[in-house]
């Protein structure tokens, strides 16, 4: 050894460590644990000398008297004398980890973003509200019901305003009117909370100033980047390390370990995100910085930078950043010496050897026959909402001038367009207008004619409508305005004339708002799924989707009772605290073109309910007759008795022109059969007679709360909006039970409304003819009533309940088709989109797993390639994670991926993680819809086989499923369809039994308890709510139903891959793995202080 190279030994390196003792130390005299631990490992190599100066040094002592040192370390915190520190640094010039200047920058948001801007990094998009004063009126800021507007830029909620004072933690969140509205105030840990929802709050701070940011979705997790770089380099960076944690966002409920410590995992950088690593680092020259990171849709933002920042509880990490400063610190200082890692670290020398035993993966645990070497791989759930509230409608001709006008005031003055009302404002004027357009007079009190009447009697239901709950949102109240005449009229110029509406057709749409039963069911099932749909390990679920294994997505339809069901759903799932609209913007995503409409299928409905209406009207001679009776479904209006022609002469007769549904007898055979068309000569009358009985009782409620509110009362002004409280509101109403009154925000009024529109849609008595497309909303109010109206007492409730209930069964599994392939038709055009979407699903976990497997064998291949290099480099080469295809063949430059459906990635780190099976990742796919979506779904997995082009395959659903499903008449609210995807690790990656699909499906809540008159069905009542049913299977227990041939059977009925929106993937990024071998040795080069 030379004698520089032994001068170098003798004489040590010295580290201050210039920082207030609050920061890094325990106590005066010891390090906290971080930095602790990374200086006893510098320490441990026999180089270094580490100088602590503490409080009194650093705010005392003049700074020509501090300690000389050779390296620096220095970072600000409250009262830290910067400019002190800066003095130091000029007088004794020692290498500073961190510099100075650059960090004034950091307490002011705006100079940070600027910088960021200034590098190309990527940032949320924002805005800066400046006020010299508290309370300043700036004439380029504005805010509204659901935006703020900075300089011509518009904010929709939800947006998140933060305190241009990077020291201030007090960050909102603002929510939009149609999720319920209020706000979120994120701030420092406070015990076990991060986060507070304050519903009443809907308006921005304007006490300072502040920025504005579109807020980012990132489906409830915050990663923040902890890295460390050596400025000089310019190749890319030398370490980057990133964490993962449930946002505050979500519920504010900080996870902690048994320890208190907050619960975090390490997750894998992107290659572009290790790039923005790298330029967050030379932008703010901070060689030991942290920054937290946003994913979302696909892509990634900085949207805070802390500066000096060190993991807590990782000890890989601390070997890491330790071997990194040093040398950081040899480079600079004595670069004659070697800054190789030794092959046994020195703090590690004494160190027993750990046993792999005991880190065996576990099985699924799923009775099956494959045993324990299955392993469950995706959930993938089409899942109705919860119960709800009746859907209604009220249609009206209008002609009233302030009606006229205020249709033209909200379409821009065009007297032939339609008018949409939705939002607060817009509602509010259309209550201002038909207040003043009621008559005082009650009903019954005046001269007018019948029609007249009947026009007073729907304004009066508008009125009662927009008052319900004090509060207007779009998200269950619409209001469309369609103009049907027009005439000329001079214009107010006197030039000539101009065209305007003299009549218009009002339509209000209410109604169909989720109840606290849906959401209690929601939440329930979501807590079933929980515990029962993910085997494994510990925990199960939460143990994976806290670890960063378990990607989980939750779509929605445009429907308010949907989304609802979904965040309750999600709140039941993850264990999660707190009110439903922060749950719903942070993990819900709408997509209304795969979950909303029936347009796609109008015409071929329209034919099945004319034909069902044929059927059922006309003793039509049925098709398919003669099929066996083993497959009842296979028969046109499945379970009519053959020939039923010959037994409905009488029927047809004497009541052909009242229309009567005979659809309630479908799927009875025989005698049964004969008997029960027999009897159904009463029905009409029965209905007629039991709708009106109820009908009569509500009104004479209905007439006492119209004379308690002749007068101008409170209920005549619309009280503050709270629509959070309407959505969020999962107990039942006791006082309103209590006082007799309906359950809900629901007035008498309404209720008589209700039932008379049905009594009056459902039999037209000029006609002397019944509309069967009304049975199941004649049955749906029954229910509703029978479930939340109980304690009413309606006399005739019961009977109608039963009699609707029994055409209901047959009519509305029929509208969706009279035979099995008019319903794959149907059920085809509806579920297109969302099909497609579970075959991407499908095929991308499979992929994926591939990819897994595929890895451990080509890590092997490196892991012999590597050993027989030099033995000293053996212990430097870093594990590495590479798609194996990359190994195959080279790379061109052009990502050849499918779409990836814009999917964010969170990646548990294996380096750095505490996890027995860090490989073991579970995707769920939860698709949040209407009772359409489910029957078509449903229908397209048991009849896809019909098809032509899969003539001889056998259904993908068993025959007792298929006999089980054909006495399934209903599939009530919360009723789900489950895909769950196993892959088999013993069988080989080209053997078709690798990967197999499991497929459950309940048909929901439950009426069957409600019919024994127990204390259960009591119990239920009081509750106002149903057992949801556990799942079935579609499959004989046993079977193997590959995704081979999954993939075939439904693919062609579904959205091929390419007709999907082009995914937003960030350049060289798709999943969790590199696209580069190139990428691999540059690794390999910078990491040299990792072990194989």
């Amino acid at each position: 050894m030379g004698m520089e190279e032994g001068a170098g030994v003798d004489k040590k390196i010295t580290i201050g460590v210039c920082v207030m003792e609050k920061k890094v130390k325990c106590s005066p005299e010891v390090f906290s644990a971080p930095m602790g631990q990374i200086m006893d490992r510098l320490q441990a190599f026999g180089e270094f000398e580490i100088i602590h100066f503490g409080d009194k040094v650093i705010l005392e002592d003049p700074v020509e008297s501090w300690p000389i040192c050779d390296c620096l370390i220095a970072f600000h915190s409250s009262g830290y004398p910067l400019e002190k520190v800066q003095a130091y640094s000029s007088l004794r010039k020692p290498f500073l980890v961190n510099d100075l200047d650059p960090q004034y920058l950091l307490h002011d948001r705006r100079k940070v973003y600027e910088h960021l801007e200034m590098y190309g990094i990527p940032v949320p998009r924002y805005a800066c509200v400046n006020r010299k004063v508290p309370n300043q009126d700036l004439d380029y800021f504005v805010e509204d019901e659901d935006f703020v507007e900075v300089k011509g830029e518009r904010f929709w909620k939800p947006f998140v305003e933060k305190p241009v004072n990077g020291d201030d933690h007090s960050i909102m969140i603002y929510y939009p009117s149609s999720a319920g509205g209020g706000m979120k105030e994120l701030f420092r840990k406070v015990g076990n909370r991060s986060s507070e929802f304050h519903p009443e709050v809907r308006r921005v701070r304007r006490e300072g100033s502040y920025i504005y940011e579109e807020f980012m979705p990132t489906g409830g997790t915050d990663v923040k980047a902890l890295v460390i770089i050596q400025v000089v380099y310019t190749v890319g960076p030398e370490y980057a390390h990133a964490e993962a944690r449930k946002s505050p966002v979500v519920d504010g409920v900080v996870m902690r370990n048994p320890d208190g410590k907050e619960v975090r995992y390490p997750v894998l950088l992107t290659p572009a995100e290790k790039q923005m690593a790298r330029e967050v680092c030379i932008a703010f020259r901070q060689a030991v910085c942290g920054f937290d990171l946003l994913r979302s849709e696909g892509s990634s933002y900085v949207c805070d930078v802390n500066g000096w920042s060190f993991v807590k509880n990782s000890y890989k990490y601390y070997d890491d950043a330790a071997c990194v400063l040093r040398k950081m610190f040899l480079d600079a200082k004595a670069p004659h010496l070697s800054s190789t890692v030794p092959p046994i670290l020195p703090w590690k020398i004494n160190e027993p050897v750990l046993s792999n035993e005991g880190l065996t993966r576990q099985g699924s645990g799923i009775i099956g026959t494959f045993g324990q070497s299955e392993e469950l791989r995706c959930v993938i759930a089409v899942i109705r909402h919860g119960d709800r509230t009746p859907k209604q409608k009220v249609k009206l001709k209008v002609t009233e001038e302030k009606l006229l006008n205020l249709m033209l005031k909200y379409n821009g003055g065009k007297p032939r367009a339609e008018t949409k009302l939705k939002s607060a404002v817009e509602l509010q004027d259309l209550l201002d207008a038909t207040r003043m357009l009621i008559p005082r007079t009650g009903p019954g009190e005046s001269d007018s004619d019948a029609e007249d009447l009947e026009h007073a009697d729907k304004l009066r239901q508008v009125k009662a409508v927009l008052e319900e709950g004090g509060h207007f949102s779009g998200i269950y109240r619409k209001v469309q305005l369609k103009p049907l005449k027009w005439e000329k009229v001079t214009k107010s110029d006197g030039e000539g004339e101009e065209e305007r509406p003299v009549e218009a057709l009002m339509v209000l749409k209410y109604g169909g708002v989720l109840t606290h039963a849906g959401r209690k069911q929601a939440e329930e099932l979501g807590r079933y799924f929980r515990n029962n749909m993910y085997p494994g390990e510990g925990t199960g679920l939460l143990r994976l989707h806290s670890t960063y294994r378990h990607d989980l997505k939750i779509y929605s339809s445009d429907e308010g009772r949907v989304q609802m069901s979904a965040a309750a759903f999600a709140k039941g799932l993850l264990d999660l605290e707190g009110q439903l609209t922060p749950i719903l913007v942070s993990l819900v995503s709408k997509d209304s073109s795969m979950l909303d409409g029936l347009d796609t299928a109008s015409t071929e409905m329209e034919e099945a309910k004319a034909q069902l209406n044929e059927i059922i009207t006309a003793g039509t001679k049925l098709v398919n007759d003669y099929v066996s009776s083993e497959l009842p479904w296979m028969i046109d209006g499945a379970g009519l008795p053959p020939h039923a022609d010959e037994h409905l002469p009488e029927l047809v007769i004497t009541l052909f022109s009242a229309n009567v549904s005979l659809l309630a007898y479908f799927n009875l055979k025989g005698f049964l059969a004969y008997l029960l068309l027999k009897g159904i000569f009463q029905m009409p009358s029965s209905i007629s007679f039991a709708s009106k009985k109820v009908t009569e009782q509500v009104r004479l409620l209905a007439k006492d709360e119209e004379e308690n509110h002749t007068e101008p009362s409170a209920y005549d002004l619309a009280p503050p909006y709270d629509q959070a409280k309407a959505l969020g509101k999962s107990n039942i109403d006791v006082g309103r039970i209590a006082a007799g009154l309906p359950c809900g925000s629901e007035g008498f009024l309404l209720m008589y409304a209700r039932w008379k529109k049905l009594e009056r849609d459902l039999y037209n008595e000029r006609r002397d003819r019944f509309d069967i497309t009304q049975i199941p909303d004649v049955y749906d109010s029954c229910k509703y009533d029978l479930l939340h109206n109980s304690h009413l007492d309606l006399k005739g409730l019961d009977e109608l309940f039963k009699i609707a209930q029994l055409l209901a069964d047959g009519v509305i599994p029929n509208e969706y088709g009279i035979n099995p392939q008019q319903k794959l038709k149907i059920g085809s055009k509806i579920a297109r989109r969302l099909l497609g979407k579970i075959l991407i699903d499908l095929r991308n976990t499979r992929e994926e797993a591939m990819s897994v497997a595929e890895l451990k064998n080509s890590q092997d291949q490196v892991s012999v390639s590597l050993y027989s290099s030099k033995k000293e480099d053996r212990y430097s080469q870093p594990k590495l994670y590479i798609k194996s295809d990359e190994l195959k063949r080279p790379t061109n430059g052009e990502n050849k991926d499918e779409d990836d459906d814009k999917e964010t990635k969170y990646r548990l780190d294996p380096k750095y993680a505490n996890v027995m099976t860090p490989e073991r990742h579970v995707r769920t796919r939860l698709y949040f819809t209407s009772e359409s979506h489910i029957h078509s779904l449903m229908n397209v997995l048991r009849y896809c086989n019909l098809d032509e082009s899969l003539q001889g395959e056998e259904s993908l659903v068993c025959q007792s499923a298929l006999e089980r499903l054909c006495k399934t008449k209903e599939l009530d609210y919360m009723s789900y369809i489950v895909l769950r995807l196993f892959e088999n690790t013993e069988e080989s990656l080209e053997d078709p039994e690798r990967f197999r699909i499991e497929l459950t499906c309940s048909r929901g809540a439950d009426l069957s308890p409600l019919e024994k008159k127990d204390e259960e069905a009591k119990s239920l009542l009081r509750e106002h709510t149903l057992p949801i049913m556990g799942p079935e299977r579609l499959q004989e227990v046993g079977s193997c139903l590959t995704l081979e041939t999954m993939e075939k059977m439904i693919r062609p009925f579904a959205m091929p891959p390419e007709d999907f929106p082009p995914p937003s993937i960030p350049a060289g990024f798709s999943g969790y793995f590199s696209k580069s071998a190139a990428v691999l040795e540059r690794l390999v080069k910078l990491w040299p202080f990792n072990k194989n």
